[in-house]
C-alpha cells in the first residue's frame, strides 16, 4: 500500500499568475480544521499556474486538500 498524506490549505491570494495558499488552522479540534491542524503538514504554499483554466479553480478563501503521495 502506497502511504499518502493529506492536507488542507486555504488560497489566501492571487497575483497575475502566482497562487498563495496557507494551510488550515484551528484551536477547535472536534472540527475538520483543528483535526487537518493537529495532523498534517501546515506551512505556506506559492505556486504559478501557467494554464488560465487550472488558475481559475483557486479562489481567496476557498480550502483545497493537498495529497501528497510517493511518485517513485
Amino acid at each position: 500500500m502506497t502511504a499518502r498524506v493529506r492536507a488542507k490549505f486555504t488560497c489566501t491570494g492571487k497575483e497575475g499568475n502566482t497562487v498563495f495558499l496557507q494551510s488550515v488552522y484551528s484551536e477547535d479540534v472536534q472540527s475538520e480544521d483543528g483535526r487537518f491542524t493537529t495532523a498534517t503538514p501546515w506551512g505556506e504554499l506559492r505556486m504559478n499556474v501557467d494554464n488560465p483554466s487550472a488558475a481559475i479553480q483557486f479562489q481567496p478563501g476557498r480550502s483545497y486538500y493537498l495529497d501528497f503521495t510517493p511518485a517513485d
